[in-house]
C-alpha cells in the first residue's frame, strides 16, 4: 500500500527539480533585449536565444522523441537547435547561429514552454526506469551547463560593444568569493583513487580508478589579479622562454598583452569587462579569462607548475577546507589532457556523442565558476577547453613537486591549513565567526570531557542513560553482521554502550577530523573488543569519500550522537544527512542524538557553568590559534558569553572583545571594536516536529523517537 505513495513522492521530487532547473535560464534572460539574445560575437559562442531553444530541444530529442507516436513541436527545430549530434541529422554550424533571426525570441520561449508542458506530462505518467532516469538527470545537468554558457557568451557579446554595456546590475553568482588564506598543503601522494562516486556524473568522469601520485603541494589560493599584474610588469607576455611553443605563437598572432577583457586607460589604470559592465581591476580577486597557455607561462614564471587533474581531485577530496575558492569562482586549469579514463565507455545511444568524441587536443579544468549553478559542481567534474580559449570563467591554482620537502605529516598540514582558512574567512566576515570543530585540539578535547562531568551539563549523561535503556531494541533493529559508522566519533565513549549490546557486530568505522584522538580511541576499542574489526577514517564528516570495503553482510548503520547535528546550520544539516544516506547505501539505518527545546535557564546554565570550564573551553580556541597559526590574541581581552536565541531555537556561544584592538593571524590583521564578538558555536534544539521536517527533507524516515527523562534529549532511529 505504500508503493504508490513512494512513486508519487518520486514524481513530485523529479517535477520540482525539473521546474527549478528550467526556471533558471529564463530568469537570466529577463531584462535582456531581443537583440541581446539574438546576436553572437564570435564563432565559439552562441546567441542566448539558441541556448534557450537548444536546452529544450535536448529533452525533446533525447526523451520525448522516444515515446511511441511522438509528434515534434516543430520538425524544423530538429536541425536548427541540434548542437553536434551527427546521428540526429543535419544541423546549423555554430558560427552561423547568430544569423538565424527566425524563429523569434517569442517563438523560442513558446517552444520552451511547450516542451516544459510535455515533460511535465511525461513525468506524471509513472516511475522512470534506469536509462530514462539517467537521460532525465543528464538533461537537467545539460541545462545547467548551458546556463553558464549563456553567461559566458553574453559577456563576450557585451565586451564586443564600444559602449561596455552592463547585462545585469549585480553579477549572477551562486556564492560569495572567499578571502585568500595563503600557503600551500603538501600531500604524500601514493596510490589514490579518482573518478565519479555513486552520484550523477557525466560519462567522462568515470570509471573510478587508481592513479599513482608523487608527493606534491597545492596552493591554498587562486592566482589573483594582483599576482597577474606583477607577471605582466615583469614582461610576462614578452618573454618567449616562459611559453610553450604553440602558446608563444598564439601570443604573437593574437597580440595578447593581458587577460581577455582587460583594458588599460591612458593614465595606466587597468579595468576589465564583466557582466555588470566595465569595472576597475580588483587586485585581490582571482584572475579570470586566461588560457591554458597563459596559465602555464605564469606557473613557469612563478617557479611552480599547473596541477594534474588527479592531484587536484585528490587534494580536493582529502582536504577541501584547506583551500579558498576550490569551487564557485573560476574553473582551474590543469596540465592534464582531456582523455578517456581507463575502462571508459560512452553513454549508450544518442547521448554517446555527449563527451567522448571531444577527447583530443583539449585540456581539463577542475572546480567550478561563480556562474556554475548550485548543485551542478562536484569534485570529479571534468570541464575541458582548447588551450588557446579564454572566454570561459577560467583561472588557475598552482602546484609544485614536494619530493624531499620537509617531514611535516600530511594530516597536520591539511588540518592546520583548514583551520587557518576558516579563521581568516570567519574574521573577515561582517559578523565574525568560527566553526566549532576547531575547539577540539588535545586541550579542547580534555576540557570538553570535563564539561560532560559538570552538574549543569545534562546532554551527555542523559543521552548515555537513554542509549543504555534502548540498546537491546536497537540491536534487534540493526540485525546481525551490521557495520556501525560513527560520524565525529571523538573518544567513542558512548559507542561502548552500543558495542556491549551488539555482540555480532561485524565492523566499527569511526570517522573524526583529529587523527590523534581517533587512533587512540580505535586502539582502546581494539583492546576491549578483540573480535571486532575497527577501521578508523581521518576525515571531516562533512566531506567524505566512499567508505572502504567492509566486512559483514548486514546493513550499515550510521551513528551521530551528542546533539552534534545541532551545530550545523539547517541547510548544512539536511545536506549532511543526505550525504550520509548516500554514503551508507540503500536500506541503511541511522541513529541520531538530539537535544530538545526546554527551559532557557537550564540551557544557558549548561553552556555557562559556575566553575568556568565552558568559558575556558571557548577561549582555548584562541590559544590554539596563537600556537598553530601564529596569531596574537590577548586571552584576557575576550570574555565567554552564552545566550539562548529563541527565534532560531538555538544556544549560542560567543567570545566578546572587552576593548578595541587589532589581532594578527600570520600576515593578516583583523580589527575588533569593543563589544564585538566571535560567534564560536550554535547548538540548535529540536522539537519532534522540527526534527522530522529536517530528516524527511534528507530522505530519511523516522522509525523510533525515544525521549529521556528531564532534562530531555532524544535518540532517533531513521531508515533510508
Amino acid at each position: 500500500m505504500n508503493a504508490p505513495l513512494r512513486d508519487r513522492s518520486a514524481q513530485s521530487d523529479d517535477l520540482a527539480k525539473f521546474q527549478r532547473v528550467r526556471a533558471a535560464m529564463p530568469m537570466l534572460a529577463k531584462g535582456l533585449s531581443d537583440e541581446d539574445l539574438s546576436a553572437q560575437a564570435m564563432a565559439d559562442a552562441s546567441p542566448g536565444k539558441w541556448h534557450l531553444a537548444h536546452t529544450s530541444w535536448f529533452f525533446e530529442a533525447m526523451i520525448l522523441n522516444a515515446q511511441p507516436g511522438y509528434e515534434p513541436v516543430d520538425a524544423r527545430f530538429q536541425a536548427l537547435f541540434n548542437s553536434y549530434y551527427d546521428a540526429l541529422g543535419e544541423r546549423v554550424a555554430r558560427d552561423r547561429r547568430g544569423l538565424m533571426t527566425r524563429p523569434s525570441v517569442t517563438e523560442v520561449m513558446a517552444y520552451r514552454a511547450e516542451i516544459d508542458r510535455r515533460m511535465t506530462q511525461w513525468l506524471s505518467q509513472g516511475p522512470i526506469d534506469g536509462r530514462e532516469r539517467y537521460l532525465f538527470a543528464l538533461g537537467l545537468h545539460h541545462d545547467q551547463q548551458h546556463q553558464e554558457l549563456f553567461l559566458m557568451d553574453l559577456l563576450n557579446l557585451m565586451a564586443a560593444s564600444p559602449l561596455d554595456p552592463a547585462a545585469y546590475e549585480r553579477e549572477p553568482r551562486a556564492r560569495s568569493v572567499e578571502a585568500a588564506v595563503g600557503g600551500a598543503t603538501r600531500f604524500d601522494g601514493g596510490l589514490v583513487e579518482i573518478g565519479a562516486d555513486d552520484v550523477f556524473a557525466f560519462d567522462n568522469e568515470g570509471p573510478r580508478h587508481r592513479v599513482f601520485l608523487e608527493p606534491y603541494a597545492l596552493d591554498h589560493d587562486l592566482v589573483s589579479n594582483g599576482d597577474w599584474l606583477r607577471f605582466m610588469a615583469d614582461g610576462g607576455y614578452a618573454r618567449p622562454e616562459l611559453w610553450l611553443a604553440d602558446g608563444w605563437a598564439t601570443v604573437k598572432a593574437e597580440g595578447w598583452t593581458a587577460p581577455l577583457y582587460w583594458s588599460q586607460s591612458q593614465t595606466g589604470e587597468w579595468s576589465t569587462m564583466s557582466l555588470t559592465g566595465r569595472r576597475p581591476i580588483d587586485l585581490s580577486a582571482p584572475v579570470r579569462h586566461v588560457s591554458a597557455y597563459e596559465a602555464d607561462a605564469y606557473a613557469r614564471w612563478a617557479g611552480k607548475r599547473l596541477p594534474t587533474e588527479a592531484e587536484w581531485e585528490h587534494a580536493a577530496r582529502q582536504s577541501p577546507d584547506a583551500f579558498s575558492n576550490l569551487f564557485g569562482e573560476v574553473w582551474q586549469w590543469t596540465s592534464s589532457a582531456y582523455a578517456p579514463y581507463p575502462g571508459f565507455r560512452p553513454t549508450e545511444g544518442t547521448a554517446s556523442e555527449y563527451n567522448g568524441k571531444f577527447m583530443a587536443n583539449q585540456l581539463t579544468l577542475r572546480g567550478s565558476a561563480f556562474a556554475t549553478p548550485s548543485g551542478h559542481e562536484r569534485v570529479s567534474y571534468r570541464n575541458f577547453f582548447y588551450p588557446h580559449q579564454r572566454w570561459a570563467f577560467m583561472g588557475l591554482r598552482l602546484a609544485e613537486d614536494a619530493t624531499g620537502r620537509g617531514t611535516k605529516p600530511l594530516l597536520e598540514d591539511a588540518v592546520t591549513a583548514a583551520f587557518r582558512r576558516d579563521l581568516t574567512q570567519g574574521l573577515s566576515a561582517a559578523v565574525k565567526s568560527l566553526p566549532p570543530k576547531w575547539f577540539y585540539d588535545a586541550e579542547g578535547s580534555r576540557l570538553f570531557e570535563d564539561i560532560t562531568d559538570l552538574p549543569e551539563y545534562y546532554p551527555t549523561r542523559q543521552e548515555a542513560g537513554l542509549l543504555a535503556k534502548i540498546a537491546p531494541a536497537l540491536a534487534e533493529a540493526f540485525g546481525p553482521e551490521a557495520t556501525l559508522v560513527e560520524f565525529g566519533s571523538g573518544a567513542s565513549a558512548k559507542t561502548r554502550i552500543l558495542l556491549d549490546a551488539l555482540p555480532d557486530l561485524a565492523a566499527y568505522v569511526p570517522i573524526d577530523i583529529s587523527p590523534d584522538a581517533l587512533n587512540a580511541a580505535a586502539d582502546r576499542l581494539r583492546e576491549a573488543y578483540p573480535l571486532l574489526r575497527v577501521t578508523p577514517i581521518v576525515a571531516d564528516f562533512g566531506h567524505l569519500d566512499p567508505l572502504p570495503p567492509l566486512e559483514g553482510q548486514g546493513r550499515r548503520v550510521g551513528f551521530f550522537p551528542g546533539s552534534t547535528i545541532g551545530n550545523l546550520e539547517p541547510q548544512e544539516a539536511v545536506s549532511f544527512m543526505t550525504g550520509a544516506r548516500r554514503l551508507l547505501g540503500e536500506g541503511a539505518l541511522f541513529l541520531l542524538g538530539v537535544d530538545l527545546v526546554k527551559d532557557p535557564l537550564t540551557l544557558v546554565a549548561a553552556y555557562d557553568d559556575a566553575q568556568g570550564v565552558t568559558a575556558a573551553f571557548n577561549r582555548n580556541v584562541l590559544v590554539r590559534a596563537n600556537r598553530e597559526l601564529d596569531a596574537d590574541f590577548d586571552l584576557s581581552a575576550f570574555e565567554h558569553r552564552a545566550i539562548w536565541n529563541a527565534a532560531q531555537q538555538r544556544m549560542e556561544m560567543h567570545l566578546v572583545a572587552t576593548r578595541a584592538m587589532t589581532v594578527d593571524v600570520g600576515d593578516r590583521s583583523f580589527r575588533f571594536a569593543a563589544g564585538e564578538t566571535i560567534h564560536t558555536e550554535s547548538s540548535r534544539k529540536f522539537t519532534e516536529a522540527s526534527l522530522r521536517t529536517m530528516v524527511e527533507a534528507a530522505g530519511w524516515t523516522v522509525v523510533r523517537f525515544d525521549v529521556s527523562a528531564e532534562p530531555s534529549v532524544a535518540m532517533v532511529l531513521l531508515r533510508g
